[in-house]
């Protein structure tokens, strides 16, 4: 994080491209960062478009650097006043979290396993006990002593062997979601000599606990190699299993609860084709469930003699099949639930007497439960207007009983043992608020807004209660909808901070996401993406003409796809928000989508379009943030980044604000943060990354007049 002790002053010329930034900074009134402009024509559909700010994509360029520091120095600069009132934000959500936090501990393996905190330390240790919670700790990662001189430190896809001795795990530390496999002796303590560079941090073992399977990365960190390594083998002698060489497809992989099978999923946005390899006989070859077709969407989950199969097969909604394992081909499937058009069927957890089936209805998920005996099922209720609940850590297959997590605006995050048979709701865990937090000081409404399409678009809403509906009161409006991600109304403790300052905070289920089906989705993307605009402004206008908040009280806040909504509502609306928060923002679209060599590109042309095609390309550049920004006034704007960012590359945001600072004619703050040592997802340590958002509550009291203790 920047510090913001310190005040931007007179950046020197230096040699070279360094004339290419102008900064004029005045002690008592700072002006921004002015990027200088070399216009750059890209021609595309006998179409030239201009962009005076394209130098900006060199990482490594000491100029380009030099910007973002003046920027970096400009936000402080202009923020200082506001100091105090960071840290005491900082400090109060800091205060919050339980310092010596620790997950619900679950059994696998024979032994229980669990993450815990421990005061003041950034990052998790990752622990287990054999047998019984009350035997001696063993300490399998302490991250905090892994990560101790690096100033960006992750761990992910810890994955411990069959045969509870080794540990795998993959660890970032750039930020640019390229991880080093690394493999535990839990026996010794010893790290082994097996290190693989280049993966996902996935991996998944053979029953043999000898085997290793993992993905590695191509140029544009798409997954796309799947690899068998054999323990204590050098690099050299892993054996590819699986390349796939068409780059609109990425691979992941994955083992079945019954621990049977290990799978390798190719997915694209449309399409899916899974493989198995048998884990007891991991050096065997995978065969394919069934072969990729277009626009079919398939996943599996192993039960006995069959494999059950989500599929959305001549079924918008999905349906679920079963077929003999060893007859996996479509002309085998037999309907297990059939198609319903008013509910959407996300998944299902096999068990050995039951199965658990994830659907979506009215934008909220159910938890539906089916018996094999005799084919009862119920659904559990949870007693809440809007909530989110789903199966977790439930890694033994045997079990009369499902662990659940469960969350709604007002309700902290919560772990749950759920017995099937006699209905009993088990509270193992509900995270603790540190302080005077009281559920009960405060309310959430499910609302329905009509689009001006007449679309019904869920709005999920949580205040402190006593807030009346009279417009005097502030409000950030959240939202995303695109990749069918659903946003959930779930319980944020560092959201207090604004509800006990009077703000009142707005999800906006609108099109783009699944929360209403797959048809929302398909509503909100290709040559539709414009619905998504248009639902988000007019939930805004909703909120504004119920007296929720009014035009200068109203805030918007999008990260990544959702900072590309902000980004566009922005250049539609540009009157309807006092503020905009637009976090690691994918702003520049026609640029990045012409790119193949930056990643997600290829992969994602059935979510934007392909703009090599004009028909999608004029469509793009008609809504492209960054290509539509105009000579006319903007709402005051914060704008985050990460220099190391791996999914919106920094210089999208980058070129943008330099845009926005040409040719807006207002006097409203407009401030860019790159964090230097971090990506899309932030700093890492679990305390760390608190600034962020308290650099951001602040911006917005700060525009209320309230930026000062």
């Amino acid at each position: 994080m920047i510090s913001l002790l310190k005040r931007c002053c007179l950046i020197p010329i230096l040699t070279s491209l360094t004339i290419l930034i102008s900064i004029s900074i005045a002690k008592d009134s700072p002006e921004p960062p002015v990027a200088k402009k070399i216009p750059k024509k890209l021609t595309v559909h006998d179409h030239t478009r201009v962009d005076n700010y394209y130098w900006l994509n060199e990482r490594t360029n000491q100029d380009v650097l030099n910007y973002l520091t003046a920027e970096n120095e400009y936000l402080e600069s202009v923020m200082a006043h506001t100091k105090p009132l960071q840290e005491a934000l900082f400090q109060e959500i800091k205060g919050r979290l339980k310092p010596d936090d620790a997950s619900v501990p679950y059994l696998k393996n024979g032994y229980y396993y669990y993450v815990r905190y421990e005061p003041e330390k950034e990052y998790p240790i990752y622990c287990r006990k054999k047998g019984d919670l009350s035997a001696q700790e063993e300490i399998l990662l302490d991250v905090n002593h892994m990560a101790d001189g690096y100033k960006y430190y992750q761990v992910r896809g810890v994955n411990v062997s069959p045969d509870s001795r080794y540990v795998a795990f993959g660890v970032d530390t750039v930020s640019r979601r390229q991880y080093t496999i690394h493999v535990k002796d839990l026996k010794t303590g010893e790290m082994l000599a097996d290190a693989v560079p280049n993966t996902t941090a996935g991996s998944e073992w053979g029953n043999d606990s000898k085997t290793l399977f993992y993905t590695t990365k191509d140029s544009t960190l798409r997954p796309h190699k799947v690899w068998r390594h054999a323990i204590g083998e050098p690099n050299e002698t892993d054996v590819i299993l699986f390349h796939e060489k068409d780059n609109t497809f990425s691979v992941y992989l994955d083992k079945t609860r019954t621990g049977k099978y290990i799978s390798i999923e190719s997915y694209s946005t449309l399409s899916t084709e899974m493989a198995v390899i048998d884990a007891d006989k991991p050096r065997e070859a995978q065969r394919i469930i069934q072969p990729r077709e277009a626009d079919h969407e398939y996943y599996f989950a192993h039960k006995g003699d069959h494999f059950y199969i989500v599929s959305n097969l001549d079924a918008k909604n999905f349906r679920l099949w079963k077929t003999p394992v060893n007859k996996t081909n479509r002309d085998n499937w037999e309907e297990v639930i059939a198609h319903r058009e008013d509910i959407r069927l996300q998944g299902v957890q096999v068990f050995k007497d039951f199965m658990v089936v994830q659907e979506r209805k009215d934008g909220l998920r159910q938890l539906r439960i089916i018996f094999d005996k005799d084919g009862s099922e119920h659904y559990l209720d949870f007693g809440e207007a809007a909530y989110v609940a789903y199966p977790t850590s439930n890694y033994e297959y045997d079990t009369q009983t499902l662990r659940y997590g469960y969350s709604s605006m007002t309700t902290p995050q919560s772990t749950y043992d759920y017995d099937v048979n006699t209905r009993k709701k088990t509270l193992l865990k509900e995270s603790e608020v540190i302080g005077d937090f009281d559920r009960n000081n405060y309310a959430s409404e499910r609302v329905f807004v009509k689009a001006r399409d007449g679309a019904e678009i869920p709005l999920s809403i949580v205040y402190r209660k006593g807030m009346e509906k009279n417009g005097s009161h502030p409000l950030l409006l959240y939202g995303y909808g695109s990749y069918g991600a659903s946003m959930e109304a779930t319980f944020s403790s560092t959201r207090l901070s604004l509800l006990d300052r009077g703000f009142v905070y707005a999800i906006a289920h609108i099109r783009g996401g699944e929360e209403m089906g797959r048809h929302w989705y398909e509503d909100g993307k290709l040559l539709k993406k414009k619905n998504t605009f248009t639902d988000f402004i007019d939930c805004a206008e909703f909120l504004i003409a119920e007296k929720y908040t009014d035009k200068d009280r109203i805030f918007a806040r999008g990260g990544s796809a959702g900072g590309l909504l902000v980004g566009a509502v922005v250049n539609m609306r540009p009157d309807l928000f006092k503020g905009v928060i637009a976090a690691v923002p994918f702003v520049d679209v026609v640029t990045t989508m012409l790119d193949e060599t930056i990643p997600l590109t290829t992969g994602e042309y059935d979510e934007w379009g392909n703009p090599n095609d004009p028909e999608y390309y004029k469509y793009i550049l008609s809504y492209s943030p960054y290509d539509n920004v105009e000579a006319k006034d903007y709402p005051a704007m914060l704008v985050t980044t990460g220099l190391h960012d791996s999914q919106v590359q920094y210089w999208e945001p980058a070129k943008w604000v330099a845009k926005l600072r040409e040719l807006k004619t207002d006097n409203n703050m407009l401030l860019f943060q790159t964090e230097m040592e971090a990506g899309h997802g932030g700093a890492s340590g679990r305390y760390t990354r608190l600034r962020s958002t308290a650099l951001q509550y602040a911006f917005m009291l700060n525009l209320l007049n309230r930026g000062t203790l």
